[in-house]
């Protein structure tokens, strides 16, 4: 994920406060891996040369020190932290959580989580008794050999397996450290941590913004990459909404911190991250099953065969075949790769047994406004009742919505406001979940909402013509009793919403369901335009419940995907639940599985074809590794397998696992951001224009 770094002197002194403190974790990881990789190559050249002096000169003695030196230097690490493993029951570099286990346990850390203890299978632990019964056994070669293989896989497969987690790791590293705030007209430097709502806090081109805030002052470009893994940079100016970690490229901005810290956006997204690296894929959790009576049944059957055969190799051999490293890796790797695709399209799924789900999922369950629309609503139309001035009727319904969120509501207040109508002064505000708002001003009842609800609350609406309402949503206003009019609204459908719906039938989702608390005309018209198969009009947040419930009982597994708002019930109910454009928003990220960042739904798609693709990947692990333990065991049992080549073997079969699944990291590469409805529609004047000229040239 990258950032913008500016080249002016300026911005250079204030940029990026957050990266220095990781920077020397980050040091301090490849120093360590540097230092591994030079003791594996002091470790291999002694084993060269013990192999040189054994073959070529003819001298065991000499070479059988050298090789017992190497085998001692290499295999004292696999050895120790097998020990430590066994006795402490945890992996002893185990300090973070966002990463896959490898052979030898060998990992580096840099997150700033609390530790936290994985349980181990002691698989290990195989490895380590191989290494010792060689040296035991006088083969300090083969002892040392084995020892160098695995350090080596192990070494490739951690820096490969780091590289997957990349784009997460980068976004855990974006958090800011340091704040400029603006304190009695003063700018004072801050830690970022004690940021509080209600602080006004200054960002300079260049830099990270340190908090979720309203924008007072200014204007500027933002990458909001490293969250909602939109590529293209938005315009953000006084009364926007900004996320912390995003950056700031071009103007100076003042901002109202609204939440920080742990609450923001960027702290939930982390929050996300580590419930997903948390969680078990299911073949995984199978292994964990079982995994305790791996080791000593491997154990006894070594014991077996070399009471036998009195050939200590042969155990030796099966020790190394047996521990099941390319098994282990098989799942975790898939995920992780494919985790990282996901973030950095803005995806985040709360729990990798989704990532399995979503590839059976044969019906969707789509929310209309926010979703398949804009849910930008705009006033289009006001029809007063007969002698009711349209000021009135906006000024009426515009006071009462004031006070709620709702994108009517909104609407309503932005229109106000335009037609520079002054509000008035409300209290007992009470919204009524898909069905309006009411409140008293000066004393007069105020109900404003949906036709049925209006109905039900006792107002005659029948005098009210709403004929030249079609395709609108219309929101009926009532004062005392007595209908004030309608107002109606068009929302726009979002870009791509019809492409991503062919997408989705050319993945065979067979049904794709937008269901709405509006009316039916314009729940038909946007239904028409995205190419639902089903639709249903003037729903309230239990219906869209029992749909969900009737489309499982008929055997589907369902997707839900909503704003969150009033889907809650639905959400929870569904197989997957997608919060759309969940950024910013508490309500979303809490109540769905999976969280997209962004409005771009062809990200669904994608998140159904990179399950699809995970699965058939850790498919493919399993089965790799499985016809590897059967042609190993077949050439011990043949008598053509040295402990050299057990090694050897067991190294490049965790290594192509973990490149197998490393692929998984390109999934989305060709997916790419729709152009705002704007611009659309000015390429379409545009295009218009062109065609009117040409027709008069012609």
């Amino acid at each position: 994920m990258s950032q913008i770094v500016s080249d002016t002197s300026v911005t250079d002194h204030h940029h990026d406060h957050a990266h220095k403190p990781n920077a020397s974790l980050a040091q301090q990881q490849d120093r360590k891996q540097k230092l591994e990789f030079y003791l594996i190559l002091l470790g291999g050249m002694l084993l060269l040369a013990a192999a040189a002096a054994h073959y070529l000169m003819d001298t065991s003695n000499q070479g059988d020190m050298i090789a017992a030196v190497a085998a001692i230097l290499l295999g004292q690490k696999i050895v120790r932290d097998a020990a430590k493993s066994l006795m402490t029951g945890r992996c002893p570099h185990d300090h973070g959580t966002t990463h896959v286990h490898t052979d030898t346990c060998d990992h580096d850390h840099d997150h700033q989580e609390e530790p936290h203890a994985h349980e181990k299978s002691h698989m290990e632990e195989l490895v380590a008794l191989a290494i010792i019964a060689s040296f035991a056994s006088g083969q300090y070669l083969e002892s040392g050999a084995v020892a160098f293989f695995m350090l080596i896989s192990s070494l490739i497969e951690h820096r490969t397996a780091t590289g997957a987690f990349k784009a997460i790791e980068d976004l855990i590293r974006i958090t800011p450290t340091r704040a400029f705030t603006l304190v009695n007209g003063k700018e004072v430097e801050t830690d970022a941590s004690q940021l509080t709502p209600g602080d006004v806090v200054i960002v300079r081109p260049g830099d990270n913004i340190p908090a979720d805030g309203v924008i007072l002052k200014g204007s500027s470009t933002i990458n909001q990459a490293n969250i909602t893994g939109e590529s293209l940079p938005v315009e953000r100016t006084v009364e926007d909404t900004v996320f912390s970690g995003t950056t700031n490229e071009t103007g100076v901005l003042q901002i109202k911190v609204t939440s920080a810290g742990k609450d923001s956006t960027l702290g939930k997204v982390k929050d996300l991250i580590m419930q997903a690296s948390l969680s078990k894929p299911a073949v995984v959790r199978l292994l964990d099953k079982y995994a305790s009576f791996y080791t000593p049944t491997v154990l006894m059957i070594a014991g077996i065969v070399y009471f036998i055969t009195r050939d200590l190799n042969n155990a030796i051999i099966l020790l190394l075949i047996s521990c099941p490293c390319a098994i282990i890796l098989a799942a975790p790797t898939g995920m992780v790769a494919a985790i990282s695709a996901a973030s950095r399209l803005g995806v985040y799924v709360k729990n990798v047994s989704d990532l399995e789900v979503a590839r059976r999922i044969s019906a969707i369950v789509f929310d209309k406004t926010g979703t398949l629309t804009m849910g930008e609503l705009d006033v289009s139309r006001l029809s007063p009742a007969e002698g009711v001035e349209p000021a009135d009727l906006l000024q009426t319904a515009a006071s009462v919505e004031h006070n709620s969120k709702h994108p009517v509501a909104r609407a309503l207040v932005r229109t106000a406001k335009k037609a520079q109508v002054e509000l008035a002064e409300v209290s007992d505000f009470e919204e009524v979940a898909g069905r309006g708002v009411k409140a008293t001003i000066d004393g007069q009842q105020i109900i404003v909402g949906r036709e049925a609800w209006v109905g039900e609350m006792g107002i005659d609406l029948s005098a009210l013509n709403t004929d030249a309402g079609e395709g609108m949503s219309l929101l009926f206003v009532a004062r005392n009793g007595q209908a004030l009019g309608w107002v109606g609204m068009e929302d726009k459908v979002r870009p791509g919403a019809a492409e991503a719906m062919i997408e989705l039938e050319e993945l065979d989702i067979k049904r794709r369901v937008m269901i709405t608390g509006d009316r039916w005309s314009p729940a038909r018209k946007v239904a028409q335009q995205v190419n639902v198969t089903d639709v249903e009009a003037e729903a309230l947040p239990g219906d869209k419940l029992d749909l969900v419930k009737q489309l499982k009982a008929n055997g589907h597994v369902v997707c839900v995907i909503g704003d969150g708002v009033n889907d809650g019930p639905a959400l929870a109910a569904g197989d997957v639940s997608i919060a759309m454009g969940a950024a910013g928003s508490d309500v979303a990220i809490n109540s769905a599985t999976v969280a997209l960042m962004n409005n771009n739904l062809n990200r669904l798609p994608f998140f159904i074809k990179l399950s699809r693709s995970t699965v058939t990947v850790i498919r493919q692990n399993l089965i790799g590794t499985l016809c590897y333990i059967l042609f190993m065991i077949g050439l011990l049992w043949a008598g053509h397998l040295t402990p050299l080549g057990a090694a050897i073997g067991h190294g490049v079969s965790s290594i192509i696992v973990i490149f197998n699944s490393a692929r998984l990291i390109r999934e989305g590469e060709d997916v790419h951001d729709h152009e705002p409805v704007i611009q659309q529609a000015q390429k379409h004047e545009r295009r218009i224009e062109a065609v009117a000229i040409q027709t008069e040239k012609a």
